[in-house]
């Protein structure tokens, strides 16, 4: 099942697409306005079967996509995830013991088929491939063998950044990641459901066709177990939040001399059974 939010006639919908267009299930569920509202008051099982029966209220062409959670409050990334990722730095350091951490803002994405937007302060726009979890059931603690018990569903994320700004200070790397419209996440949330659907995932990214990120998420440093283990110990998890779980080797930034985005790019994530993420790229205005 494909949970969207969308855009049509200026309105924010959301529902479910199917193979011939868009559900539109808000009117049903007048108490829950949002995607985060369903999640929050743990009503996917509720959304999901009322899906099963829904019309097609907008067909293709009629809506464009808008982030899955554009409300959602607290977005939380891992980064270096993959030991080919730590050996790119070319730093010489061991595998790191505990996860690199940052915070995400929802202001620096957008949806799919929406264009990344490059600043004219800088152009070293670059993609990163990741899956993202949404949390569904809150927990603080959480044990590893519990932690998927936790997720509500899963989406797509290019986890956009520009690079020299990630270099502007010693311990941080926020300012490079929370550029306006940087990144992209969607096209839509998929119920998490089974643990294949993390355990046996392989990743994507393309950019104008050319592969330049396929790894497996198995292969992380930090697995996605332990990634909802290791922050719940310092902060409560609540149903929303959104883990960005580490991108594989082959930014644009690693290439000799790097390979960074430029207007008319396109850059497209896929892992199957969650979807496929497009966006293109354009000069900010």
């Amino acid at each position: 099942m494909k949970l969207a939010t969308v855009i049509t006639q200026g309105q924010h919908l959301y529902g479910v697409i199917k193979d011939d267009g868009f559900c539109a299930l808000t009117p049903l569920f007048p108490d829950w306005p949002t995607l985060l509202d369903v999640i929050e008051a743990h009503g996917l099982p509720v959304l999901l079967s009322a899906a099963k029966e829904a019309l097609i209220s907008h067909p293709p062409g009629a809506f464009s996509y808008d982030l899955p959670l554009p409300n959602a409050r607290r977005i939380l990334c891992v980064g270096v995830n993959f030991p080919n990722r730590n050996a790119e730095y070319k730093d010489g350091s061991a595998q790191p013991k505990y996860m690199s951490l940052f915070p995400r803002f929802i202001s620096g994405f957008v949806g799919h088929e929406q264009d990344l937007v490059r600043p004219p302060e800088n152009h070293t726009l670059d993609y990163e491939g990741e899956v993202a979890i949404v949390i569904g059931k809150s927990g603080r603690r959480i044990n590893a063998e519990d932690a998927y018990d936790h997720i509500a569903a899963l989406t797509l994320c290019n986890e956009g950044t520009i690079r020299d700004w990630v270099r502007h200070a010693k311990f941080n790397v926020t300012q490079g990641k929370n550029w306006d419209r940087s990144g992209a996440m969607g096209p839509w949330l998929v119920p998490f459901t089974d643990p294949a659907q993390l355990d046996e995932a392989r990743i994507q990214t393309r950019v104008n066709g050319e592969l330049r990120q396929d790894d497996w998420l198995a292969n992380m440093m930090f697995p996605i177990r332990e990634e909802i283990a290791y922050i719940s110990t310092f902060m409560t998890l609540q149903p929303g939040d959104i883990i960005v779980t580490g991108t594989p080797t082959g930014a644009g930034a690693r290439f000799d001399p790097p390979r960074y985005l430029s207007p008319g790019d396109v850059v497209e994530i896929e892992v199957e059974g969650i979807g496929l993420l497009r966006n293109g790229v354009e000069d900010e205005a």
